[in-house]
Order: C-alpha cells, then structure tokens, then sequence
C-alpha cells in the first residue's frame, strides 16, 4: 500500500480554472442553520444541473444552458429566489422539448438529491405487474430528495410534479443512489441507522432494509454495473453489499475516523471513500485491498489524532468519468484533483466551507456545494490516459479481480491489466 501525502508545495501544483458560480440569495433565508448545500448532481443525460439551494428549495438548471451564461455574463451567476417555482398544482408538460430553470419547494431542509432515469426493457421485480400507478418510459427523469423529517420526495424533473412521497425512514434521509442499469431501483441512507431498497417501477415499493451499520450512515453508491453497493458511515463503517441478493459481501476496514463519501470507478474495479481522518482510500472491493492513500494532512496524523479534530476532514470525494483522476474536498480551504498513479494532486482550486463536490456527466467540470448554499465550478484536469488505462478499463468493465488474475495469460500482462502500485 502507498501513502500519498501532499508533499510538494502547492505553488507549484496547477491551479484550477473557474468556470463558474451561483451563488444562492441572502434573502429570504437570512438564518445559518438550513443553509447548506449538502448535495449537488447532475443528471445522467447532462441535461439538468440540481442543488439543494438552502433550507427547503432545490433547484434545477438545463446544465448546457448555465455553462452558456457562464461564457456569456461571465463566472459569477446570483441565482434569483423568484424564478418559476413548479409544484404539484403548477406544472408544464412541454419541460422536457424546452428545458427551463425552475425551483421545487421540498417542504422540509434538504439533505440529498438523486437524479434517476427509466430503461422500459427494465422490469419491476414486483409479481404484481399489473397495473401500477405510474409507467416510466424511455425519456423519463426523475429527481429524488431527501428530507431532514426521513421523507423522500420523488419528482418528474420535466414538468415538476410530485409523483411519490416516500415514508419509511425515522431520521435525516443523508444520501440518495439510483442504480444506473435504469430499473429505478433507488437506495437510501438515514441517520437512522439503515438503508433502504425501493422500487420506483412499483410505485416505490419498498422492497428490503440492509442493517449493519451501528450508527449514522453518511453515503451510498452503486456499482457501474448496479450489483454492488457501498456504504459509509460513523464509527469508521465501510461495507459492501450484494444487491442480486441483498447481502453483506464484506466490511472494509482501514479508517480511523468516520466515512464520509464513497465512489465507484466508471469501471468498477476501485473505491474511493473519504474520512474525517484526512484521508482518501481507493481500495479494490473485490478483494478488501486498500491500493492507494491520499493524504491531506503532511506529516499524516497518527491513528489517535487521526480519529480527531485535525482541520483537514475530507468532506467529499467523486471519480471522473474517465477513471483517471478523482476530486477530493477537505476542511482546509482546498478541492484537490488526483491522478490514481500520482503522489500529489495535479490540479487545486481554494474552496471555503465546501461540503459535496461531483463531476459532470462528461467528466469536463466539477461542481462544489458549500455551507450558504451556493455552487461553484472548475474545468477539470484533461490528459490523455495510457493504452495500459485503456486496456484496464475495458477488461475490468466485464471481470471483477479474482477472474483477470485466472485468465490463462502471461504474468507480465496480467500485471499490465491489473490496478496495482
């Protein structure tokens, strides 16, 4: 295992550029508490840009739309409270033809969001399938929100509409995750200590529980290939869970603060997972294997400081959707972009306050959420990846660890196909 801590000066380490702000009002929402913008996504499409604004507002933008204004008007862009707001009684079908900025009153303090999009070939796992109250097709898009009262918002993101309201959870829902084969089957993580398994195709049927986790349980994310999830939570919890069978595959230990983040690569052959013990993992999940470390604090604290306060807790990580470079944000002021097979990052940006950070849908920005509910955008690092990063992500998109490391080839090109450092 390496330890990678940022140990060249970050003068020399390329800064950055900004493409971009929204920044939220000041008014109405005057009070701190409420504010934050704990989640930040795009939808799978790249079409819809979403945030949790501050207290109970999300709000969407057509993504192509906001990077125009950003050329236009340049980098700062004051989002107004007074834009169209669309909700059950007000709505227009012709969203998704002409696609338009708009706010969606939750309810309640926003915690996470999810964007979610239908495959018709995906069936319900439901016996029942004959007749059900909504039928997804092939264009649709939803948004999910997770509230501080454990309720989860469903919403067509085209027209508004409140579809579903889903009761279960008795805590702050702190994550949402749609499996990305487009069945709508939709994971959820409260404080509550539990995950949830609905399914969206069954009028949100909630089809399983997964317990484990002995405290709150902070994020979840699927697998490129949605049979695997991975949650983190207080108290150090990493775990891996079986979601054919909706089983515990293995706890992955190594932290020694609570787990914050976690991110699958798009080929599903790494983990990443973030900790308020300054660190960013990548492990293998098929084996446990902790591959790589990523530290934000230089010396890296020892264990007993580490599972403190230390002023340099990552608060988000998220994988680039060429599986090269991951982003991570931290307590110290600074979003962070690495390379899997570097020691230091390769690009910063200053940050104040950030809490949540994701990459666009084509991996050429990264979107950063803060504390006032404002977002704030970079170009991400753009490099031309090896003919041995290619050969990796393409084999490993259809074979997990243990059956690249059976393939009857020689040791020297299964090292080459192999994520070793």
């Amino acid at each position: 295992m390496a330890s990678f801590p940022p140990r060249v000066n970050e003068k020399e380490i390329v800064r950055s550029r900004t493409i971009g702000e929204l920044l939220a009002p000041i008014a109405p929402f005057d009070k701190k508490c409420g504010r934050e913008n704990w989640t930040v996504a795009f939808a799978p499409d790249g079409s819809y840009f979403a945030w949790s604004q501050g207290h109970r507002t999300v709000k969407l933008v057509p993504w192509s739309q906001c990077l125009k204004n950003f050329l236009l008007h340049g980098t700062k862009n004051v989002t107004n409270s007074s834009n169209l707001r669309l909700s059950r009684q007000n709505s227009d079908g012709g969203q998704k033809n002409n696609p338009r900025e708009h706010i969606i009153d939750c309810g309640d303090i926003v915690w996470s969001l999810a964007f979610g999009s239908s495959v018709p070939e995906k069936q319900s796992r439901c016996v029942n399938i004959e007749w059900h109250r909504f039928r997804f097709g092939q264009d649709q898009l939803l948004l999910a929100t997770g509230l501080n009262n454990g309720r989860i918002k469903i919403w067509d993101v085209y027209t508004g509409k409140l579809l579903l309201n889903l009761v279960d959870h008795t805590e702050v829902v702190r994550d949402l995750t749609f499996a990305p084969d487009g069945s709508l089957i939709l994971v959820s993580a409260s404080r509550d200590k539990t995950l949830r398994v609905w399914d969206l195709k069954d009028d949100g049927n909630m089809m399983k529980v997964l317990r484990g986790h002995q405290n709150w349980v902070y994020s979840c994310a699927f697998s490129p290939d949605s049979s695997m999830l991975c949650s983190v939570g207080a108290s150090k919890a990493v775990f891996l869970w079986n979601m054919d069978k909706y089983t515990m595959i293995r706890k992955l230990e190594g932290h020694h603060h609570d787990v914050v983040a976690c991110d699958f690569s798009p080929d599903g052959a790494l983990l990443a997972t973030a900790s308020y013990d300054t660190r960013v993992y990548i492990w293998d999940p098929h084996n446990g294997d902790i591959l790589m470390e990523f530290g934000h604090l230089f010396p890296p604290p020892t264990p007993i400081f580490a599972g403190g306060a230390n002023d340099r807790w990552v608060r988000s990580v998220s994988f680039s959707h060429d599986g090269l470079h991951i982003a991570s944000l931290a307590d110290d002021k600074m979003v962070r972009f690495w390379r899997i097979d570097e020691d230091y990052p390769v690009q910063v940006a200053p940050l104040s306050n950030g809490l949540c950070c994701a990459f666009s849908t084509d991996g050429s920005v990264l979107a950063a959420g803060t504390q006032d509910g404002s977002v704030y955008f970079w170009a991400t690092p753009r490099q031309v990846p090896s003919l041995q990063h290619l050969c990796r992500m393409s084999i490993r998109r259809v074979m997990p660890t243990q059956e690249v490391q059976e393939l009857p080839i020689p040791s020297k090109v299964l090292e080459f196909l192999s994520y070793r450092i």
